[in-house]
């Protein structure tokens, strides 16, 4: 049987490699998540990096507008992007004052 060394500098190169395939998985996700019209509720979640319970809390006050089909929710990728921006006006304006 052969048997094959491998360097330290293999190893770096390995991770090198795997780091940019990583960076690109992650790239091409969140492209899919910008493009999609609708969003479910596992994508929102990770958008707004918020809680199930406090998405559920936004829903029944009405801050964030939904479609509900069966019992699948859905949420209009342009709304949540609002809601981002939003926010971040409103946390630009506090830090102004």
């Amino acid at each position: 049987m052969a048997m094959e060394i491998i360097t330290v500098e293999d190893l770096r190169k390995l991770k090198e490699e795997l780091i940019e395939e990583i960076k690109s998985i992650l790239t091409d996700s969140s492209r899919l998540i910008e493009t999609k019209k609708w969003l479910r509720t596992s994508e929102v979640l990770k958008m707004l990096k918020i809680s199930h319970s406090t998405l559920q809390t936004m829903r029944i006050n009405g801050l964030i507008p939904f479609t509900k089909i069966g019992r699948s929710i859905y949420y209009d990728y342009q709304d949540i992007t609002k809601i981002l921006n939003d926010n971040k006006a409103l946390s630009l304006y506090k830090r102004i004052e």
